[in-house]
């Protein structure tokens, strides 16, 4: 069942007497009651209210209003009887006449009336707290106001009882105060780079403080972390400046790689054209080999079958007319250049010079006669350099 503020307050104020029953069943951490001190009835009210349930906390703000302050766990301690079963994730204390007697686990406990009372009940689950926006100041001299989330479990039921008055508010102001501290340590470019580093760094420090209460920190979150305005605005500047540079630096990039390209292109076309022109140059070299050591072959045969001829009968008047013929050439040729000189000579006398030639001719086929196929072969080569003489001559 779920009260206003309002009901509750006026409830609180006219029946002091269920102030207990009715915190802990609304289960409200903290509430204030807003009323004219005319509206109040009396000044005993505050005498009333004052009792030790639960760890209730009374203040007087003002003249004008009541202020309550509640544990957020404030649980009803269970009625006195003799047979109790204590829920699981839970420890009861007992206290027999006033002191610590023992701790109820799980189940079925019996205690002895009038002399064992319930103090207090502790939930053993783990538990999430909501730790309230504060202010920090960073390394670099920058405010922070964040807020985070505190997980918290109770390991020891009698150090959570006895150990500190509230639990919770007692862990949150450690939390806060460690939260401080570890945020002037670092940056402002850490808190948002390290944050699960930072988060570790409360977590232990909490354990180092909270062991003598009998709680254990599991873990802490950062949940919202608020910055300046003008902070906020140089840190858009600073965004926007690196994506500017990142982006300067990917067109540079990309043209340097377009440069590369391009040259590597270049570079490639001009190796592959001059392998064209090597190719190219061999296979006209090739050719021209080819055709070189054709025209030796074809000039060779020709000699060849010129030398078998003059072997032959008749073969002398062969290389007669032949001779006439390349001498009456040369001078055809000659006579179709203008700036040729010739020096005197019987130009006239044909039958002379071919005879002389043919002379010629004789002696060094006289000088090789005789003596088997290797001395025919060296009367072939005297009769060819016999033409070739003759040839000489005409051109001189």
């Amino acid at each position: 069942m779920s009260r206003s503020p309002k009901s509750i307050a006026q409830l609180l104020l006219l029946n002091p007497a269920k102030m207990n029953r009715t915190l802990a069943a609304v289960g409200l951490r903290t509430f204030t009651v807003l009323a004219h001190h005319n509206r109040l009835p009396g000044r005993r009210v505050l005498s009333s209210l004052i009792h030790d349930a639960n760890n209730v906390k009374i203040n007087l703000a003002t003249s004008s209003g009541l202020i309550l302050s509640v544990p957020r766990r404030s649980v009803s301690t269970p009625v006195n009887t003799v047979v109790k079963f204590v829920p699981h994730q839970e420890a009861w204390i007992i206290e027999r006449m006033g002191k610590f007697h023992r701790i109820l686990e799980p189940g079925l406990n019996v205690l002895v009336p009038f002399l064992d009372r319930i103090r207090y009940v502790q939930t053993l689950k783990e538990i999430a707290i909501e730790v309230p926006k504060q202010t920090a100041i960073t390394n670099d001299s920058v405010p922070l106001s964040l807020d985070g989330v505190l997980f918290v479990r109770i390991v020891d039921p009698y150090k959570a009882s006895y150990g500190v008055e509230d639990p919770e508010f007692a862990i949150t102001q450690l939390a806060q105060t460690t939260m401080r501290s570890e945020l002037g340590k670092i940056s402002l470019d850490n808190v948002f780079r390290e944050r699960e580093t930072l988060n570790s760094h409360i977590v232990a420090a909490i354990n180092n403080a909270s062991a003598a209460w009998g709680i254990a920190c599991m873990r802490y979150e950062i949940r919202d972390i608020h910055l300046p305005q003008n902070v906020q605005e140089a840190m858009q500047m600073q965004v926007a400046a690196e994506r500017k540079k990142r982006a300067a630096i990917l067109e540079s990039e990309g043209v340097r790689e377009s440069n590369i390209n391009v040259a590597e292109g270049k570079k490639r076309a001009q190796i592959l054209a001059s392998e064209a022109v090597k190719a190219e140059t061999m296979n006209i070299a090739e050719g021209e080999a080819a055709a070189i050591v054709a025209k030796a072959e074809a000039r060779a045969t020709g000699l060849k079958n010129v030398a078998q001829a003059l072997q032959e009968v008749q073969g002398s008047d062969a290389a007669s007319l032949m001779l006439a013929e390349q001498y009456v050439s040369a001078f055809s040729n000659l006579a179709k250049e203008t700036n040729t000189v010739i020096i005197p000579n019987a130009t006239n006398d044909i039958a002379g010079s071919v005879t002389q030639a043919m002379a010629i001719y004789k002696n060094v086929s006289s000088s090789f006669g005789g003596g088997g196929q290797q001395q025919r072969e060296n009367g072939q080569n005297g009769k060819l350099k016999a033409a070739s003489s003759l040839r000489k001559g005409q051109s001189d």
